[in-house]
């Protein structure tokens, strides 16, 4: 499997995270998100470097197969796409109703 982008992950996490265990989503964020090393976290979970490692990884694997299965980060990226080509031609009151979809997908 190739190495996923931080905003790759950044975009699985924020769909599928809650499907992982709260162990997997605590070192994961903590990780990936708040940038602690390896090492760090292995101590302040009581692990090995090694074992965070592997969790990382079945946590990537994890999501990107969530991905592979249901679709919705594709589903997201599509409706964003044609959300921006409606803007192209809407007229001003239509324009700002759509400007207000994109923001609520966005949070």
């Amino acid at each position: 499997m190739n190495e996923i982008s931080i905003v790759e992950k950044t975009r699985l996490f924020d769909f599928y995270g809650e499907l992982l265990t709260g162990h997997q989503q605590e070192i994961y964020e903590a990780v990936v998100f708040n940038d602690m090393s390896l090492s760090e976290a292995a101590e302040a979970y009581h692990m090995t470097r090694q074992g965070i490692h592997d969790i990382l990884k079945r946590c990537d694997k994890t999501l990107a197969g969530y991905e592979e299965k249901l679709h919705m980060v594709e589903r997201y990226r599509k409706i964003k796409k044609e959300v921006r080509e409606l803007l192209k031609t809407a007229d001003e009151h239509t324009s700002a109703a759509l400007h207000k979809i994109l923001e609520d997908l966005d949070s």
